[in-house]
């Protein structure tokens, strides 16, 4: 779910850069990108590779510190319900449901 709401976010930036904004060019390739690492991890993480395992966790672990970061300052960051459920509990729920169960962590 998180590298579709990264593609549709990547997808809805390129049309600022007919109407002038050159940045967002990047800016939407950079979002595709990461939603294309999303899927790939996610993709390991199904086949049980355990460097994705750890891949995942660590990605999850960097959005709830960007998270915490935007929500902090007042830079414009929406706090709704929607946003507060894709950034914060979105890879909170990731995090809990990677983690290791003690029966592997002995093994």
């Amino acid at each position: 779910m998180q590298g579709l709401f990264w593609l549709i976010a990547g997808v809805s930036a390129a049309p600022f850069v007919l109407g002038g904004e050159v940045f967002m060019a990047a800016l939407s390739v950079a979002t595709m990108l990461l939603a294309l690492a999303t899927l790939l991890v996610g993709i390991g993480v199904l086949w049980r590779r355990r460097r994705a395992r750890g891949l995942a966790v660590a990605l999850e672990v960097v959005c709830l510190f960007g998270s915490a970061v935007l929500l902090l300052l007042p830079i414009g960051f929406n706090g709704g319900p929607v946003s507060l459920m894709v950034n914060v509990a979105l890879p909170i729920a990731v995090i809990v449901l990677l983690r290791k169960s003690e029966a592997e962590a002995f093994s």
